[in-house]
C-alpha cells in the first residue's frame, strides 16, 4: 500500500461528503464504515506480503541454497568491541604495571583486565540476569 493510496483518499472524501448530508448522529456509522475498508487493504497489503516472503523461502529450500543468517547473539558487536578495547588498553596498562612493580605490577594490570572483561561478559549470562518480580495487581507500578 502506497503512501497516498487514491482509492482510500476517494474512500475518505466519500465518507466527509456523507458526514455533511446526513450530519453528526452518524459520525460513529460512518467511522466504522471507513475503518473496515482501510482495515481491508491493511489485510491485503500483509496478506501479500506474506505471500511474497513465503514464496521466496519456497525458492530458496527449492535451490538448495540458505539465505544469509543473522548472528544469534544480538549483543555480539557489544562484546566484541569491548574485547578489543580492552586488549588495546592493556598493552599500556601492562607497561604502567611493570615499570612501577615489575611483575606484582603487570599481575594486578592483567587481573584488573581479566576481572573487567569478565563481569562484562557475565551480564549476558541468562541465569544472572535480574528477575523482575511478577504483578499480583494492576496497581502496581
Amino acid at each position: 500500500m502506497e503512501a497516498r493510496d487514491p482509492e482510500l483518499e476517494k474512500e475518505l472524501d466519500a465518507t466527509l461528503h456523507a458526514r455533511r448530508e446526513l450530519g453528526e448522529e452518524y459520525d460513529s456509522a460512518l467511522v466504522e464504515s471507513f475503518l473496515e475498508k482501510v482495515e481491508q487493504r491493511l489485510d491485503g497489503t500483509v496478506d501479500r506480503r506474506v505471500r511474497r516472503q513465503l514464496a521466496e523461502q519456497q525458492m530458496v529450500v527449492a535451490r538448495g541454497t540458505r539465505p544469509p543468517q543473522q548472528p544469534t547473539d544480538p549483543n555480539f558487536g557489544e562484546r566484541f568491541g569491548f574485547g578489543i578495547i580492552s586488549m588495546i588498553l592493556a598493552i599500556p596498562l601492562s607497561a604502567i604495571g611493570v615499570v612501577n612493580a615489575d611483575l606484582p605490577g603487570l599481575i594486578v594490570a592483567w587481573g584488573g583486565i581479566v576481572g573487567v572483561n569478565a563481569v562484562h561478559a557475565a551480564k549476558g549470562w541468562p541465569w544472572l540476569r535480574h528477575k523482575t518480580p511478577e504483578k499480583t495487581s494492576d496497581w502496581e507500578g
